[in-house]
């Protein structure tokens, strides 16, 4: 077999610099996270204090209905713009935490695939079908990865085009339910 210290603290390094990336990307997106929540408690906050004023110069029972309706509908469409403001934030982080997984995976693969060549380069006489049986099997199971992730971004993919889909029919049933109630 061969073995290098150079080639154990080469890997070492690699996994402390995807840890430093994994970790930034975790932060960045807990404050964008932290941040759509601050928001949309300054939002409840707005819209509670605003119906509180409008329910205190109420002076009829028609102007109560409206009142509701449209305070309903304002919350309505403010928990629609908050879960796709989630989503959004959900979809770039599994972004980029698949950007890191391809990345980490494409230098184990390299790391591999060199590691084979050196460990073959050095081997004893004769061992030439061992080798490229194992080199044979790194390229199978890289390719077998590669197809995998291929089918898993095309699920992704359909997943969010749904998504954004019931999203976009749930706006238009708010303001279609808005205009049925004007009518």
């Amino acid at each position: 077999m061969y073995n290098s210290p150079e080639q154990f603290a080469e890997l070492n390094k690699a996994n402390i610099e995807q840890a430093t990336k994994l970790a930034a990307v975790a932060l960045q997106n807990a404050e964008k996270l932290f941040q759509a929540n601050v928001e949309a408690a300054k939002f409840v906050l707005a819209q509670g204090v605003e119906s509180a004023s409008a329910v205190a110069g109420i002076k009829d029972v028609q102007e109560l209905v409206a009142v509701r309706t449209h305070y309903a509908e304002t919350g309505v469409q403010g928990a629609l713009g908050y879960s796709r403001n989630l989503y959004e934030i959900v979809s770039q982080t599994q972004a980029q935490y698949t950007a890191l997984a391809e990345e980490a995976f494409a230098a184990y693969t390299k790391g591999l695939a060199s590691w084979v060549d050196k460990a073959g380069a050095n081997a004893p006489a004769g061992s030439d079908v061992a080798v490229n049986a194992f080199k044979s099997t790194v390229a199978a199971t890289t390719a077998a990865f590669d197809q995998f992730q291929r089918a898993t971004k095309q699920v992704v993919s359909l997943a969010d085009a749904s998504m954004r889909a019931a999203a976009a029919n749930a706006s238009k049933a708010t303001v279609n339910g808005k205009g049925r109630k004007a009518a």
